[in-house]
């Protein structure tokens, strides 16, 4: 008997892109708010801190045991509870009246984040067809990378007509038709009763991933060698180290590392981990070039990423049939050709570039990036069974965001060095404190300078992502997989069993 895919699928997927916005949106709209709450709650400068980290540590540590949660109780039913999790803590956060509640809403935000997002990615695979799967992928992508431009753009807005807490009154409209979206047209997913919940597993990958991300996050702040830097990522490689002795010895491990044997999920996620490590890494230095180089506010640096968003919904649009026409080996080599090249394009600007010239590359670059992404989510997810999406795409999830962590704290160590030591010592502080001390002083070849110095940080950054691109090509080319996963015959998704693949 042949089984048809849930006709509501396209339906569930919107309430996907819902959830996907809303949380997109809390990510990149918090930082235009610190000023306003540093005055507001009287905030100092290590609280300010805690605003924006907290969630990033509470996202790491959460995201594998969510995973688990939602293959054991149902994903649907944890995505419920993530989306009034993530809406009353919006809530929380929005009328916060100090600092402490302020944090412990972001806390429950970063908890809230962790349930959902290797939730959403582990309905995927269960959803869709392997021919519908890299458009599924695509939308899901690109949705996230809509909040990067209209995230601030509406925080702008709303920061300009009302108080600060109102950006993040802006989830609850998107979390209430998210939720109803998501009880009206998403089924439940197939429980895996009776299976012991690895309580070890959890507190060992939750402790690594903590460490680790908080490691990455002081380097900007502090430096590599500092001891509040060496001492978590230290810590952090420790715990991972127990935490894979401590599954391989498990009777029901939460991690069956036997899924890293199949290389459509090895090659995919790391080739998606290389894609963020360098989408971090502009995203990081972009916004900073047009503030101090083209002299645009925040709004105007938002809409000035819209190229690369543009790019990015293209190249995405395009990739699932590019896929097909070509195959994914091609398909992702194609991509980061684009990718690289859009990024040596950038790398070769210069203190006269203007606004034309960075839509150019960074069109390029977003085209390449859209290519590559939806591919090789698509390898790795596809080669999950519906019993370990959750797991496994939490996996996935948690190693891209390192990748991205690591890519921002690497790139902007390069973009810092460079800077500084082109500069004088009363300018090393920023860009930022350099322009305004050389406009103190009245001095336009002091402003140069600083523009020069910033500038040429900006272009080792892009070059040495333009490098690591290269990288992802010849990786793909070598080892990703040649042919599209086929489906067995007469199965819906969420029936396809998985068959490890070694090829």
């Amino acid at each position: 008997m042949s089984h048809q895919p849930d006709p509501r699928r396209w339906w569930a997927l919107t309430a996907l892109v819902l959830t996907s916005l809303a949380v997109g949106f809390d990510v990149t709209i918090l930082n235009l708010a610190l000023p306003s709450m540093a005055e507001s709650l009287h905030a100092d400068s290590a609280q300010l801190q805690w605003f924006v980290t907290v969630y990033t540590l509470v996202l790491a540590a959460g995201m594998i045991p969510a995973g688990a949660l939602g293959d054991r109780f149902g994903r649907k039913r944890t995505l419920l509870l993530a989306l009034v999790i993530f809406g009353v803590s919006s809530l929380a956060a929005a009328y916060a009246p100090s600092t402490g509640i302020f944090i412990a809403a972001r806390a429950m935000l970063g908890l809230g984040a962790a349930l959902i997002m290797p939730t959403m990615l582990a309905l995927i695979p269960t959803m869709f067809t392997a021919k519908e799967r890299p458009k599924a992928i695509g939308t899901l992508a690109g949705a996230s990378m809509l909040a990067f431009p209209i995230g601030p753009l509406l925080g702008g807005w709303l920061l300009d007509h009302f108080w600060w807490g109102s950006v993040f009154l802006i989830n609850i409209p998107v979390v209430v038709l998210a939720f109803l979206a998501v009880a009206a047209c998403l089924s439940e997913s197939q429980r895996e009763r009776g299976r012991r919940i690895d309580v070890g597993g959890m507190v060992l990958s939750s402790a690594a991933l903590t460490a680790l991300t908080y490691g990455l996050i002081e380097i900007g702040e502090r430096g590599w060698t500092d001891a509040a830097v060496l001492g978590p990522i230290l810590a952090g490689m420790a715990a991972l180290v127990l935490f894979v002795l401590w599954e391989r010895r498990a009777g029901e491990p939460l991690v069956d590392f036997a899924l890293f044997a199949n290389a459509r999920f090895t090659v995919g996620t790391a080739l998606a981990t290389l894609a963020n490590f360098t989408m971090f890494g502009v995203l990081f230095a972009l916004p900073q070039y047009f503030r101090a180089n083209l002299g645009t506010d925040a709004m105007g640096s938002s809409l000035r990423l819209l190229p690369l968003i543009a790019g990015m919904l293209i190249g995405m649009t395009a990739a699932g049939r590019l896929s097909r026409m070509i195959s994914p080996k091609l398909a992702v080599g194609l991509g980061f050709v684009l990718l690289s090249g859009g990024l040596f394009w950038g790398a070769t600007t210069g203190t006269g570039s203007g606004t034309v010239w960075a839509a150019a590359w960074t069109a390029m670059y977003g085209l390449g990036l859209g290519c590559v992404l939806p591919t090789v989510m698509d390898a790795a997810l596809g080669a999950l069974s519906p019993g370990n999406a959750g797991v496994g795409a939490a996996v996935n999830q948690s190693i891209r965001t390192l990748g991205g962590s690591f890519g921002a704290a690497v790139l902007g160590s390069i973009l810092t060095s460079a800077y500084r030591a082109a500069v004088p010592e009363e300018a090393r502080e920023s860009v930022f404190a350099g322009l305004a001390a050389a406009r103190s002083a009245g001095s336009a070849a002091s402003e140069d300078t600083v523009r020069s110095a910033f500038v040429h940080g900006l272009d080792l950054v892009l070059a040495t992502s333009g490098g690591l691109g290269l990288l992802g090509l010849i990786l793909a080319l070598a080892w990703l997989p040649a042919t599209p996963e086929r489906p067995r015959p007469n199965t819906t998704p969420a029936q396809r069993v998985h068959v490890p693949n070694l090829e």
